[in-house]
């Protein structure tokens, strides 16, 4: 079945998502340009099938170069840390989507589809069930958090005036070809620095790097203007189950090793505050953002989605389970 559009810009074209996006509407037949930070880059993007434009997201003309014609950006690019200066996260994730609305806009794209994430509602609280009815959390003490939230206001403001922005929003993004998650808790595994934290009993939703891809597209499609949207897989996951299960995929067992909620939480407060005050490198060896995915429940209801979107998981579990062990 043909796409709802014929010619797409996309930004975070290179990476975990972009690649997959990119994928799909090369195979679909829809024309892409993506932006290109490098020459490795555009050589990537060239490989899926996208007109490469060099440019970062501090160009606004090589982008708004990159979007004349085509009917409708997809905004992927984002810094996304657990650590960092607020100046790397407001130039990344705040001024760097202004600039691609602004492009946008000036290059005469119809819709501007921005891939968020439910941590732009997040300040440390469990989330059960949760609709787009959450508010914005951009006060909240994680930096990515924050801006995020201040990234989205400015996306769902920013629709009319001959531009219709909406916002899809997965959570705990997985599948073959991830190039953080995953590798940076194996390698935790294989460094004798992971633990469970509180037992890791807490449910979570995912949502399979297809299925963020699907969601983008059914935005593009049929979003309304100045609405955001969750997607997911459908029924949540035990978190240390699907730990677990990521893991075996590359042949590593997780450890039982425990460590209590409250030690977990004091080494992340403590930690976070001698990396601020004092000049040390790196980042500290856990941080809130981390803390709060280790333990605390995150389940989304991904409704509106599916009855405004016409959404449906198009990956399933066992699914993309199966392709990470083959690949």
């Amino acid at each position: 079945m043909a796409l709802g559009f014929e010619r797409a810009f996309v930004t975070g074209g290179s990476g975990f998502i972009g690649g997959r996006l990119l994928g799909r509407l090369r195979d679909e037949g829809a024309a892409a340009r993506a932006l290109a930070r490098s020459e490795a880059s555009a050589r990537k993007l060239a490989d899926l099938g996208a007109e490469p434009v060099r440019g970062d997201l501090g160009d606004r003309a090589a982008m708004a170069t990159g979007a004349a014609g085509c009917d409708v950006a997809f905004h992927l690019a984002a810094h996304v840390a657990e650590w960092g200066t607020r100046e790397e996260f407001e130039r990344g994730n705040v001024a760097g989507t202004r600039n691609a609305l602004e492009a946008s806009r000036r290059a005469g794209v119809g819709r501007f589809v921005h891939c968020g994430t439910e941590a732009a509602i997040l300040a440390g609280q469990a989330l059960h069930d949760a609709d787009e009815s959450e508010p914005l959390r951009p006060d909240s003490p994680a930096l990515y958090s924050a801006t995020k939230a201040e990234a989205e206001a400015l996306v769902l403001a920013a629709s009319g005036d001959g531009i219709e922005t909406v916002v899809v929003r997965p959570r705990f993004v997985w599948g073959a070809g991830d190039t953080t998650l995953l590798p940076e808790i194996a390698a935790a595994v294989e460094d004798g620095k992971f633990a469970w934290v509180g037992g890791g009993a807490h449910r979570t939703s995912i949502t399979h790097v297809d299925n963020v891809v699907e969601g983008l597209i059914r935005a593009a499609e049929r979003g309304r203007g100045g609405e955001a949207y969750f997607v997911t897989d459908g029924e949540p996951v035990v978190f240390r189950e699907f730990i677990s299960e990521l893991l075996r995929t590359r042949g590593i067992e997780a450890p039982d090793r425990n460590v209590p909620g409250w030690v977990a939480s004091g080494l992340a407060r403590g930690g976070e505050l001698a990396w601020r005050l004092l000049p040390l490198r790196g980042s500290p060896p856990l941080t809130r953002f981390a803390l709060w995915a280790a333990t605390k429940e995150c389940t989304l209801d991904d409704s509106k989605a599916r009855s405004e979107l016409g959404y449906g998981p198009v990956r399933s579990r066992e699914q993309g389970l199966a392709e990470m062990r083959s690949a």
